[in-house]
């Protein structure tokens, strides 16, 4: 990851919208999304643990993450000291979470995946742990920018399914690392350039396991400078498929500066 800073930086402003939905077989909304353009941030958490109030877990990461993390002026933050600042915080969510599913029996199992993206500069960091995603259309070229901590991703890492097939697998949900289940939590930070134009997607498995990888690049091209219609779209469309699961998506499109 360079974390190195670029003194002529890229001045751009961003176009956010998130938006949740039930999806049309759970009984409850256990994912959770936030985002907010001026402070450069989108981070969505999807919650597990059904019963056992994995929504709570979602919302508390969700919430604990946007009330302390430094997203005020974080385009103007060092790389590095936002990097350290942002895992330093996560891990901090995950003992609270961890602690309060560890002493109350109603919340024991209950953890969430996270991913969370802070433009700095003319640069994208990005923090994830499980299998929500954040995805990047340049060009119309769509790039998955994180890699899920799954089975499935080690069966295609290993060779044993081809990532075309892997959509049918019926491990595609079981995930190797999630925040809260456990008292230390390994997030994965990586970061990107970015450049005009560029439009970046973080969804949860609601949308991604509903729709291939073109179809989704085809919604955010057509909604290209409307980011709250790719939401709706996005959406529409998962639950078109089946809505298995609750869908949650934020769109960011990195517009120029107006002369």
């Amino acid at each position: 990851m360079n974390l190195e800073e670029n003194p002529n930086a890229m001045q751009y402003t961003l176009k956010m919208a998130a938006r949740t939905d039930i999806g049309k077989m759970r009984a409850t909304n256990e994912d959770a999304v936030w985002s907010d353009a001026n402070g450069a941030t989108a981070i969505l958490a999807d919650g597990m643990g059904g019963h056992k109030a994995g929504d709570v877990a979602a919302q508390m990461l969700v919430k604990r993450l946007a009330e302390s993390l430094p997203v005020p002026g974080a385009r103007n933050r060092s790389r590095i000291a936002l990097a350290d600042a942002l895992l330093a915080r996560v891990d901090q969510v995950n003992g609270e979470i961890y602690q309060l599913a560890s002493q109350e029996a109603r919340y024991a199992g209950m953890c969430a995946t996270l991913v969370m993206g802070v433009f700095c500069q003319d640069f994208l960091l990005t923090i994830h742990v499980g299998d929500s995603r954040c995805y990047r259309l340049r060009q119309s070229e769509l790039t998955s920018l994180t890699r899920d901590h799954s089975l499935l991703q080690m069966q295609i890492d290993a060779g044993l399914i081809s990532p075309e097939n892997a959509r049918f697998s019926n491990i595609k949900n079981l995930i190797t690392r999630a925040v809260g289940i456990e008292s230390m939590v390994e997030p994965e930070c990586n970061g990107y350039d970015v450049e005009e134009e560029d439009i970046y997607l973080f969804s949860s498995d609601g949308l991604h396991d509903m729709l291939p990888e073109p179809e989704i690049a085809l919604i955010l091209d057509a909604h290209a400078d409307d980011p709250d219609a790719a939401c709706i779209h996005l959406i529409d469309q998962a639950n078109a498929r089946g809505g298995h699961d609750n869908i949650s998506v934020i769109v960011a499109k990195v517009c120029p500066l107006e002369a």
